[in-house]
């Protein structure tokens, strides 16, 4: 036989309990070796991929502008027919973040999903967060200081 007690601290606690429901957050931190959507993910970012469907010169060069390159980097990839900024931008936010693959997975997605391959890119750079260095150039020390 179960005796449950019963005290007043119970009925206090459980009236001045307040429910609240978890808030929506848009920006998802990641920190895996796998890229955080998939190849055609474009519904994991609508805007992402509305941007990239209305507007492809303009995404690319945002998102290669989003990554430190030069913005106009991107209009190279016109002149071949595997596209080299998109696969080297491909690889090298691979690289950054530390995320699995190879150089044939990427030369494939850029040569035959290559919108797609940008899409991808554009999320895993919303989703990732990124540390800037600042180089104090004008000391003698070499310092340097991590924002993020």
């Amino acid at each position: 036989m179960t005796y449950f007690l019963h005290s007043p601290c119970s009925d206090c606690i459980a009236a001045n309990m307040i429910f609240q429901q978890p808030q929506f957050s848009p920006v998802i931190a990641v920190s895996s070796n796998q890229w955080s959507t998939g190849i055609c993910g474009c519904f994991d970012d609508c805007s992402v991929c509305c941007f990239a469907i209305w507007c492809p010169f303009c995404f690319i060069c945002s998102t290669a502008s989003e990554f430190g390159e030069f913005c106009c980097l991107p209009m190279i990839d016109n002149c071949a027919c595997t596209p080299p900024v998109s696969m080297a931008l491909r690889a090298s936010v691979r690289n950054r973040y530390g995320i699995q693959g190879g150089l044939a997975s990427d030369c494939m997605y850029v040569t035959f999903c290559n919108i797609c391959s940008w899409c991808q890119i554009a999320r895993e750079l919303k989703r990732r967060p990124t540390v800037q260095m600042v180089v104090n150039a004008h000391s003698s020390d070499e310092s340097t200081v991590e924002v993020g």
